[in-house]
């Protein structure tokens, strides 16, 4: 059996740009797993496979690999940073045991960081901190240290101190140890001399080694008291606190260094060697039973135990799709039958492979803490459960957010039409994030995402990996709708058609909800006016009938429905008659209720240069903007404000027109917010106009 103590499941997460594929390229290479570095701007980065990937210089899937690292062995997830493809780095988090957060040096904290550092929270992942890209213009390891504690409310446990800074930085100080690392120009990671540290930094090196040895004191409280009455602590009891007080999330070691140079990589390995939790120390995951409520039992990581594994992520590749599976108790072996509680089916294991990016290495069976790829699964999706069909559990089910924005879609030939169906459902296997529906009025192929990149990216696979041409309409934004009235009201259904009839009586109150409560019903009827087994049939009735409002046909939010009273016929009452009574009364009271259009407003996050600020800001007021802050940077201005999606198309080019190339931006959904009258008016002007045409 393998020692579990020796295993880190790690993943490596930033915002885009701040160098996680770069730092997990030096892993391998310092790790020994590759012997060429391939660079991100040539396009030839391990765990970046993807054509798009390489073109682009971006990670758009979270890659798997594992290495060897000091006798412990680590399995890396390298994740996207982009926004659109943050759901990457959920599902990879909700799996992973910890992760190293990179920053860059110049960019400090920036906005996708402070999402993925949210999720991150929620999932509760111990992590390491990696200030990366100290050789560039304007880094500032200090201010981004500070920037942890003021945006991300974490507290860093600075753990080296760099020497020198963009040009002239050289190599880091260990605080624990009070050593220099200086690294030569070779850029060779294992050419580094151990120094004394240098004059001009002794004093500084000993002010944040006495802040470090404070902080980690405070998880043990013998230590503490020792070291108050003038006891130095040893390394190891030093380390031993730092790892008690990174797995309780109490702080956050912080190292830095340049991965591009190749300095400074070594420490974090050896940190996350250290500091970081091995799948024994991690809380087991809770199970649930079919309807999501928690037994009180939990996935424990052992190989004895029934099995209990969690599939994150699917992956196409030439051989057919494969399950990437995080194992969290139990042994998984070749041939075996293991039961989905999500679809209640069994499935045979066909083989079991261990990543490495794209190639892969066949293995016999695999246990608790393993991170695995499984081939010939054929009805498992994204976040089932696999477990023992004789002691059957479920884990805790992954929420995805509901995408913001569609696109039509149709093939240029009648030929790639049967083509396109079989590509598009092995395009929403593999992303949770991605949905493809029909348009029942009009018959065509809608795209919907969370953003314009996410659905480019999409048509682009189409085009290249399934080699099918398509055309794209406009984007179309997902409105909602909402009232803003309360309506008293009452209806009665009757229909009479020899012998037995249909008779629903509802008298209902129907109102205004608070913002983001969806829908919610109650029934306050009294004295059986309306039995009580009918209450089910009007809630669903008019839950099923929200599902289209009555201005343009989207989606209604935020609306409450109260039973009053009502009356029944002891023959001719039925849960048809009052579900047909419901559906009537919806239609009947909504128009009367002030229904209003809603439109997404996106959380946006502009950097731009100082001279282009004003420019900048008039631009997002034209686009009905709400400027929330302004941040003054060394290289720029962060400008973060609420805008409406619908006027966000195109921006990107835009902003780069205005800054002179030099602007970036990331949006993500914020909330539904009123939509102005002349806005709601021309787009249920539009949405007439399209239905009249189809």
């Amino acid at each position: 059996m393998t020692d579990l103590s020796l295993y880190r499941n790690i993943g490596i997460f930033a915002h885009v740009d701040a160098g996680k594929t770069t730092t997990t390229e030096r892993i391998l290479k310092l790790t020994g797993k590759i012997h060429k570095i391939g660079e991100v701007h040539d396009g030839a980065a391990t765990t970046d496979f993807m054509e798009q990937e390489q073109e682009r210089g971006i990670t758009i899937q979270s890659a798997a690999t594992s290495c060897e690292w000091d006798g412990h062995r680590l399995n890396i997830i390298d994740t996207p940073g982009h926004v659109d493809f943050t759901i990457e780095v959920y599902r990879s988090l909700k799996v992973l045991d910890g992760g190293v957060g990179v920053f860059c040096g110049s960019g400090g904290v920036e906005p996708q960081s402070e999402t993925n550092w949210r999720y991150a929270n929620e999932s509760e992942v111990a992590r390491l901190i990696f200030v990366n890209k100290l050789d560039r213009l304007g880094a500032d390891f200090y201010r981004v240290v500070g920037q942890i504690k003021d945006i991300l409310g974490a507290v860093p446990l600075v753990m080296t101190l760099p020497i020198g800074i963009e040009d002239q930085f050289v190599g880091v100080v260990d605080l624990l140890t009070r050593k220099a690392f200086v690294w030569d120009d070779t850029g060779n990671p294992e050419s580094y001399e151990v120094q004394d540290v240098p004059e001009d930094m002794v004093d500084r090196v000993e002010e944040y080694r006495e802040a470090l040895v404070e902080t980690a004191l405070e998880q043990d409280d013998d230590l503490m008291e020792a070291y108050l009455e003038g006891e130095e602590p040893s390394v190891e009891a030093l380390q031993a606190c730092i790892r008690k007080g990174t797995i309780a999330l109490s702080f956050f070691p912080t190292f830095c260094g340049s991965a591009f140079k190749n300095k400074g990589v070594q420490n974090v390995l050896n940190a996350v060697v250290d500091y970081l939790p091995n799948p024994t120390e991690v809380e087991a995951q809770p199970e649930v039973d079919l309807e999501g409520v928690e037994t009180g039992g939990k996935a424990i990581v052992d190989p004895q135990a029934p099995l209990r594994a969690l599939a994150f992520k699917i992956m196409d590749d030439r051989y057919g799709a494969l399950t990437f599976t995080r194992i969290y108790s139990g042994t998984l072996s070749k041939g075996d039958t293991v039961l989905n509680t999500f679809t209640g089916k069994t499935e045979r294991i066909g083989r079991i492979v261990e990543m490495h990016a794209d190639s892969r290495l066949e293995l016999d069976s695999a246990q608790a803490g393993d991170i695995v790829a499984l081939l010939g699964m054929k009805n498992t999706k994204t976040g089932h459960t696999l477990c023992d069909p004789n002691q059957p559990a479920t884990l805790e089910p992954m929420v995805f957010p509901d995408p913001v924005i569609s696109v039509a879609i149709a093939p240029r030939d009648k030929a790639g039409a049967e083509k396109m169906g079989i590509a598009l459902s092995k395009m929403i296997q593999e992303d949770p994030s991605f949905y493809v529906e029909t348009d029942e009025e009009s018959g065509e192929t809608i795209m919907k995402g969370m953003g314009e990149l996410h659905l480019d990216i999409k048509v682009d696979i189409l085009k290249r990996t399934h080699g099918i041409d398509v055309d794209v309409g406009k984007p179309q934004v997902a409105y909602r709708e909402t009232i803003t009235r309360r309506i008293e009201d009452s209806y009665t259904h009757k229909k009479q058609t020899g012998g037995a009839g249909q008779f629903a009586k509802i008298d209902y109150i129907i109102e205004p909800g608070e913002t983001g409560s969806g829908y919610e019903f109650i029934s306050s009827v009294t004295g059986g006016n309306v039995p009580r087994e009918f209450w089910p049939a009007v809630e669903k009735a008019f839950g099923v009938s929200m599902d289209e409002g009555t201005l343009a046909g989207f989606p209604l939010l935020d609306v409450k429905v109260t039973l009053t009273d009502g009356g029944f016929h002891p023959v001719d009452s039925s849960a048809i008659a009052y579900e047909l009574a419901a559906k009537a009364a919806y239609r009947q009271s909504i128009p009367k209720a002030s229904p209003q259009l809603l439109e997404p407003v996106m959380k946006v996050d502009v950097f731009t240069p100082d001279d282009h600020v004003g420019d900048v800001i008039g631009d997002l007021n034209r686009r009905r903007g709400m400027i929330k802050s302004q941040e003054a940077g060394i290289t720029g201005v962060r400008v973060k404000a609420d805008c409406p999606l619908a006027a966000m198309f195109g921006y990107i080019g835009d902003l780069r027109t205005m800054t002179s190339g030099r602007g970036q931006f990331s949006m993500e959904f914020s909330h539904y917010a009123p939509c102005p009258n002349n806005v709601a008016e021309s787009v249920i002007a539009e949405v007439k106009a399209r239905k009249a045409a189809s």
